[in-house]
């Protein structure tokens, strides 16, 4: 009997009730706190009555989060807040970032100081149980690697043996590195930083012979590097890394808003929606287009915002295949092929679940 109420309490998304250990870094907090959701209500509703979505961000890697001297924010988990911010407030720039580094975004977010993280983290089962976080859609999938001088003679991990390598500390990677020099049979030095500029710029004076994070960010950052054609990413991958939006457990209300936005920009690009032509897909007669756009239905109504949510979403930041393109594919100077990014229909692993 107790196993047969466990498991409809976890097809209604209620099972995380049952796990009181969480309680103290996983409820939201009460009215009068940082952000606070007041007692028994909805993050959803405190960001509604706010105007304004705070979203926790990294804010220094290009392509993902990076604000530039001007103070603008771009990238494609900015683009993710953006989305959200769209389909709830009806307004793409009513967001409020937060800088926050790989020890601290957990906390933020616990705390209600943040109401999302959009901050290429990692999907994990502690995060997921322990840490108390909820994971929406992967909206980058991603693998651990090691950047190295391209002079260095390293080309393995066994090379690394009475070397040194910095990390981020807080982060998966940090273990990864660890288990994978274990797994080479060698011992360097590894180097940890809080913070992940005053690591690279350890990096980049020599301090170190190798970095190692996931694959995109070290991409991203070699860029910023003072030469960055100097530096190479070893053809290793330490392990999977699926990135991608979180909030708070046990408000599955706000969760639920966080989750179909998200994979709403998959669906976009599969129904060959985009933010040039989704005001003539208005018109269109394909019931499944108009239940998505909020022509007909009252999907948007049921998880508290507008029918017309992915309208205003598509809008703003376009579909997954535009928010890709902008920062990290072929319009971005980066250039990134999809692979794993990809539709499942075109051999990727992207794939929404029905709007309907």
């Amino acid at each position: 009997m107790l196993m047969t109420i466990i498991k409809r309490l976890n097809t209604l998304g209620l099972s995380a009730l049952l796990v009181g250990s969480l309680a103290a870094c996983a409820t939201p907090p009460t009215e009068g706190g940082a952000g606070g959701a007041g007692a028994g209500g909805s993050r959803l509703d405190t960001v509604k009555q706010r105007g304004t979505l705070i979203c926790g961000v990294d804010g220094g890697i290009p392509g993902f989060s990076f604000v530039d001297e001007s103070g603008n924010y771009s990238g494609l988990d900015v683009d993710i807040c953006k989305a959200v911010a769209a389909a709830v407030l009806g307004d793409a720039d009513a967001v409020e970032y937060r800088r926050l580094d790989s020890t601290e975004r957990f906390t933020a977010l616990a705390g209600g100081e943040v109401d999302m993280l959009s901050r290429n983290t990692t999907w994990t089962l502690s995060r997921d149980t322990s840490v108390g976080l909820e994971f929406a859609p992967t909206t980058f999938y991603d693998g651990q690697g090691v950047m190295v001088r391209a002079n260095s003679g390293i080309t393995t991990l066994e090379d690394f043996d009475g070397k040194s390598i910095c990390v981020e500390s807080g982060t998966t990677t940090e273990l990864n590195i660890t288990d994978g020099m274990r797994k080479a049979g060698v011992d360097p030095e590894v180097k940890t930083f809080q913070q992940a500029d005053p690591a690279y710029a350890a990096y980049d004076d020599e301090l170190c012979d190798g970095f190692t994070s996931d694959k995109s960010q070290l991409l991203a950052r070699r860029t910023t590097l003072s030469n960055p054609d100097d530096h190479i990413i070893l053809d290793i991958t330490l392990s999977k890394e699926p990135l991608g939006p979180a909030t708070i457990n046990n408000d599955s209300t706000w969760f639920d808003v966080v989750k179909w936005v998200t994979f709403g920009l998959f669906e976009a690009e599969e129904l060959g929606i985009t933010s040039e032509n989704v005001s003539e897909m208005l018109e269109s007669e394909d019931p499944t287009i108009r239940r998505f756009l909020g022509v007909e239905g009252e999907l948007g109504s049921g998880a508290g915002i507008e029918d017309d949510f992915m309208v205003k979403v598509i809008e703003a930041v376009g579909n997954y295949a535009e928010v890709y393109a902008r920062n990290l594919g072929e319009d971005s100077e980066f250039n990134l092929d999809r692979g794993l990014n990809a539709l499942w229909t075109d051999g990727g692993l992207l794939y929404s679940p029905p709007f309907r």
